[in-house]
């Protein structure tokens, strides 16, 4: 059942990338003719909505507003299944997103230029408020998988993607390879529900810290127990027209200094300033160490 679970959401995760290629490649020229970009000097943002969610984006989007003398509205803030169509559509000229195969997919077709690292959110792992396996008192994300590990304790493979690339990272490092005695599937009907599982199974997850800081995803009995590991960073990445993108010359040249910007040394500045109580938020670009993804023998 969980190997059918996993077929369906690959397959559909599958058609959906080769219809968001088709968009920018079979439909290209003609997409371009019939769109109706944004009008108006500016740039029109389309951002995932854990960046609007914490109000980080809407501070340095203000702020880059001023510094750049030009406006910079938010058009679409939600999950990336909403922010990729509104931006090949020319709704928008940026998209800030998280790393993904849909934002390779934007690239490959033309619809989008380069992706660059804009800042990264963290991933906290959460679980029951007893704590079977001592996570609280370690000091990283790998040491805590390793307590879950040792300890058989129920462990939740999120189907998330950003949650399952940092448990793969941690896994790798820490040498740890998963056991059908201690690990879970995720069968809730959302990614959101996966605490409301890891409540029922008394078990620990990795998940955003933006959604559970936020109200997205809760459940009673279950608690944040660590956070603030830099390897359980994941990139938000940030992208500006391609040549299939319809959008006008003039509207390329202000998300090109939009994107200049948000990458300067001012505009990082402003992306830390922004993070607000509770935080940080959304981390700088060059936050992360460059060999993070390495596993415990050295290896990728």
């Amino acid at each position: 059942m969980v190997m059918q679970n996993l077929l369906r959401t690959s397959l559909a995760r599958r058609d959906w990338l080769r219809s968001l290629a088709a968009l920018g490649m079979a439909g290209g020229p003609a997409l371009a003719m019939g769109a109706q970009p944004a009008s108006g000097t500016g740039v029109q943002v389309a951002a995932v909505g854990g960046l609007v969610l914490c109000g980080v984006w809407s501070h340095v989007a203000e702020q880059a507003s001023q510094t750049l003398a030009m406006p910079v509205t938010t058009v679409a803030a939600a999950p990336k299944e909403g922010v990729v169509p509104a931006f090949a559509r020319g709704e928008a000229q940026m998209l800030l997103i998280h790393a993904s195969d849909e934002a390779m997919a934007l690239e490959a077709s033309g619809m989008a230029g380069a992706a660059r690292v804009w800042g990264w959110n963290q991933h906290v792992i959460a679980g029951p408020a007893h704590d079977p396996a001592g996570v609280r008192s370690v000091a990283d994300g790998t040491q805590a998988l390793r307590r879950i590990a040792e300890t058989g304790s129920p462990f939740i493979a999120l189907r998330d993607p950003g949650s399952y690339t940092v448990v793969q990272r941690l896994w790798r490092r820490g040498g740890i390879r998963p056991d059908a005695r201690w690990l879970r599937a995720d069968t809730g009907p959302r990614p959101q529900a996966v605490l409301e599982l890891a409540a029922r199974e008394q078990a620990y997850a990795v998940v955003g810290h933006i959604p559970l800081a936020f109200g997205k995803m809760g459940a009673p009995g279950i608690e944040l127990l660590l956070h603030g590991d830099p390897l359980m960073r994941r990139p938000y990445v940030l992208l500006t027209p391609g040549p299939r993108h319809p959008a006008t010359q003039e509207q390329r040249r202000a998300a090109g200094l939009l994107a200049e910007y948000l990458l300067s040394e001012a505009g990082q500045h402003a992306l830390e300033a922004a993070s607000g109580a509770g935080g940080p938020w959304v981390f700088g670009r060059d936050s992360v160490p460059a060999g993070m993804s390495a596993g415990a023998d050295g290896q990728t």
